[in-house]
C-alpha cells in the first residue's frame, strides 16, 4: 500500500559529510537506513540520482548544535548567512544560490514566508531540539516541487514514535548567554496507529545583533514557544488517515541599519529603544492514503499562515513599526502505478498564496495562485542501470504558464562503484511584494534556470568517497535598485565539485570529512544588494571525529573553514563535545561552541557567538 511505501520505504544515505556517527554496538556503520523524499516515492541509493544530505536525530545529537543553521552549515554546499544571535534573521545558500531558491518543508509543509520581499525561510528561528530528521537535497527540483526549488529543497521531520507502546524523551540544555533550551516528546505506537506530541520552549538573553567589536554592547535576546503534533489512524487495510500540525510564537531582538552618508554604506548599530519582532507561525497539514484498483493515491491539505511585527527605529526616520501576514493554503493528489516495466508517479496540487502589510510608510497586499501536473517515471532499461524522469507544468495566476523537468541516471559500474548524472531546469516567480509590493513592478517574470550534477560514490574497503560536479545558470535575474524592482538581462552562473569521505579510523573513531569548491559569475549591473552577492566562500573544508574513549565516554568534535568570501576574510570555527551515557537511556554533556574563540562575522558588521559553553541531559523512557 501506498502508506507503507511512503512511511518504510529505506535506502542507504550518501550524508558522507555530515558528523560522524556512533551507534552503540557498531560505532561506525556507514550505510545507516534512512528514508529519502527526493522523488514522487522514496527510492534506494542506486537510483537515486540527486545529491542530497540526510542527517539523522543521532547525528544532531552528536554535533550538538541548537541552531539547524548551523548544522546544516557542516553540509556539503551549504552557506549560511547570520545576521546575529539565535532569532536573528538568518539566510542561508545552497551552492552558492540564496535561500530565495530553496524550498523548506517541516512534515510536508511548505514554511517559505510569501509575506518577505521573496519568499523565503528564515532559519534564524529553527532550534534542532524540534526536528528528528533532516534532509537537504542539492539541485533543482522544480519538476517536482514547482516554483522556488531552484537550488534544491530542504526537509525537515518532527519527532515521530519507532516502538510500539508510550515512549517519551527529554531534552535540557543550559549554558552561556543564560540560554534554556528544553524540549518534551511524547509517542505512541501500535501497527500503523501513531500519535506524537512535542512541547518546547528556549530562552536565551543573547549577544548584540550589530558587532561587539565596533562598540556595540546592547544584548539581542530571543525567546520561542513551540508545540507540534503528528497522529495518523488505520481506518481499513485500504485506508490512512493523518495529520501533522505546529505552531510557535517567538520575540526576538535585533539591530537597526544606519547610513554612512559619505560611504554611502549601511551598517547595523545598538538603537535606542530596543528593535523587536514579534512571529506567530501556523502550520497544518491533513492526508488520506488509499488504493483503488492498482493505483495508489494520497490527498493532502495543508495550511500555513505568519503574522509577523516589527518595531524599532532610526535616527533619520524616529519609530517605525511594519506588520506582516503572509497565508499559504496547498490541495494535492498523488497517484501511483505499475507501468510497463516501470514505475509511474502522478498527480496535481493547486497552491493559493497572498500576503497584507502594513508600515510606518503605508500598506500593500498581493494574491496568488498556481495549478501544477507532474508525472514521473522510473525504470531500469538494463541491469545496473536506473532511469528517472519528471515532468512538471505549473500556470501561474500573474506568469502564464511554466513547464519544468528532469532526468536522473544511475550506474552501478563496478559493486564499488556508483555514477550518478543529473540534468533539470526550474525557475522563481516573483514574489507578491516584488510585485504590487511599494516597490514592486507588475510586469515582472519569473527567472529560470537549467542545472547539471555528476557524481561518482566509491567504497574502498569501509570507506566511502563521494565526488559531485555541478553547475547551475540562471537568468532574467530580478534585483533591486532604487525606487523598484527590475528585470535584469545576462546569466549568473554557480560552478563546482563538493567531496566527502568517511570511514573508521579504528573500531571505536570514525571521520568524515567534506570540501566545496564554489565558483561564480554573475551578469553586470547587479546591485551590491543582491541576494546573488552574497558573501560565500570559494572554498569550505568540514571535517568531524567521533571517538568511543570508554564504555561512558564519548568525544566528538568537528571544524569548518571558509576561505576566499569575496569581501569577508577567512576564518575557521571548532566546536567540539563530551557526552557521557548515564545508562537506562539517559546521558549527559558538556559541548564547546567557537572552542578557540575565533572572531568572525557570517555577514558584514553582524556579530556572532564567542566561546560559549553548554551543559545538557537527554533522557529517553
Amino acid at each position: 500500500m501506498l502508506a507503507s511505501r511512503l512511511t518504510t520505504s529505506l535506502l542507504l544515505t550518501t550524508a558522507l559529510a555530515a558528523p560522524a556517527l556512533a551507534q552503540d554496538d557498531q560505532p561506525y556503520q556507514l550505510d545507516e537506513i534512512v528514508i529519502y523524499y527526493g522523488a514522487l516515492e522514496p527510492r534506494s541509493a542506486d537510483q537515486t540520482a540527486q545529491a542530497v544530505t540526510v542527517l539523522s536525530k543521532k547525528d544532531m545529537e552528536r554535533s550538538g548544535e541548537t541552531r539547524l543553521s548551523n548544522l546544516i552549515a557542516q553540509t556539503p554546499g551549504v552557506g549560511i548567512l547570520a545576521r546575529g544571535p539565535m532569532g536573528a534573521q538568518t539566510g542561508f545558500t545552497i551552492r552558492g544560490v540564496s535561500q530565495n531558491y530553496v524550498k523548506v518543508l517541516v512534515d510536508g509543509i511548505d514554511v517559505s514566508d510569501p509575506s518577505g520581499p521573496q519568499v523565503a525561510a528564515d532559519l534564524g528561528r529553527l532550534n534542532t531540539f524540534n526536528y528528528d530528521r533532516v534532509e537537504i537535497m542539492r539541485g533543482t527540483q522544480s519538476a517536482l516541487y514547482g516554483g522556488s526549488a531552484v537550488a534544491g529543497v530542504i526537509n525537515l521531520d518532527t519527532p515521530r514514535p519507532t516502538k510500539e507502546g508510550v515512549s517519551q524523551s527529554v531534552a535540557l540544555e543550559l549554558g552561556s548567554y543564560k540560554t534554556a533550551n528544553f524540549a518534551y516528546n511524547f509517542g505512541w505506537k501500535q501497527g500503523d496507529d501513531e500519535l506524537s506530541v512535542q512541547l518546547s520552549k528556549i530562552y536565551s538573553a543573547g549577544f548584540s545583533a550589530a558587532d561587539e567589536k565596533n562598540g556595540n554592547t546592547e544584548k539581542d535576546g530571543y525567546k520561542a514557544d513551540r508545540v507540534s503534533l503528528r497522529a495518523q489512524k488505520r481506518i481499513s487495510d485500504n485506508l490512512l488517515i493523518g495529520f501533522a500540525g505546529f505552531a510557535q510564537n517567538d520575540r526576538g531582538e535585533y539591530d537597526e541599519t544606519a547610513f554612512d552618508p559619505v560611504t554611502y554604506a549601511s551598517y547595523p548599530v545598538d538603537g535606542t529603544p530596543d528593535e523587536v519582532t514579534y512571529a506567530k507561525t501556523r502550520g497544518a497539514r491533513l492526508f488520506a492514503q488509499f488504493d483503488t484498483g492498482p493505483v495508489s493515491q494520497e490527498v493532502a491539505l495543508s495550511y500555513f499562515r505568519i503574522a509577523r511585527r516589527t518595531d524599532g527605529g532610526t535616527a533619520l526616520y524616529g519609530p517605525t513599526f511594519n506588520d506582516y501576514v503572509g497565508k499559504r493554503r496547498k490541495f494535492e493528489w498523488l497517484g501511483h502505478a505499475e507501468v510497463g516495466s516501470g514505475k509511474a508517479s502522478f498527480g496535481i496540487d493547486r497552491t493559493l498564496e497572498n500576503f497584507t502589510s502594513k508600515s510606518t510608510y503605508g500598506g500593500s497586499d498581493a494574491f496568488t495562485s498556481v495549478t501544477g501536473v507532474f508525472a514521473e517515471y522510473a525504470f531500469a532499461p538494463v541491469e545496473g542501470v536506473n532511469v528517472i524522469a519528471s515532468a512538471r507544468h505549473d500556470q501561474l495566476s500573474s506568469f502564464g504558464d511554466q513547464t519544468t523537468g528532469r532526468l536522473g541516471v544511475t550506474w552501478q559500474a563496478a559493486p564499488d562503484t556508483l555514477l550518478k548524472v543529473s540534468l533539470g531546469n526550474g525557475y522563481r516567480a516573483p514574489s507578491g511584494y516584488e510585485l504590487y509590493g511599494p516597490y514592486g513592478d507588475a510586469t515582472l517574470r519569473p527567472e529560470k534556470s537549467i542545472s547539471g550534477d555528476f557524481g561518482i560514490e566509491q567504497k574502498f574497503g569501509a570507506h566511502t568517497l563521494t565526488a559531485t560536479l555541478f553547475r547551475i545558470e540562471v537568468k532574467d535575474l530580478i534585483d533591486y535598485a532604487y525606487p523598484a524592482y527590475y528585470q535584469t538581462s545576462g546569466t549568473a552562473t554557480r560552478q563546482g565539485v563538493e567531496l566527502g569521505m568517511k570511514g573508521p579510523i579504528t573500531d571505536k573513531i570514525g571521520y568524515s570529512l567534506g570540501y566545496t569548491y564554489l565558483d561564480k559569475k554573475n551578469p553586470s549591473g547587479l546591485s551590491s544588494g543582491s541576494t546573488w552577492n552574497s558573501a560565500f566562500g570559494r572554498h569550505t573544508l568540514t571535517a568531524g571525529i567521533d571517538a568511543k574513549v570508554t564504555d561512558k565516554i564519548t568525544l566528538a568534535a568537528d571544524l569548518r573553514v571558509v576561505t576566499d568570501r569575496q569581501s569577508q576574510p577567512d576564518y575557521g570555527l571548532m566546536n567540539a563535545q563530551m557526552t557521557y551515557d548515564l545508562g537506562e537511556g539517559k546521558e549527559a554533556y558538556l559541548r564547546i561552541e567557537n572552542l578557540t574563540d575565533t572572531d568572525y562575522q557570517l555577514w558584514p558588521g553582524y556579530g556572532t557567538s564567542g566561546r560559549a559553553a553548554y551543559v545538557g541531559l537527554r533522557a529517553r523512557f
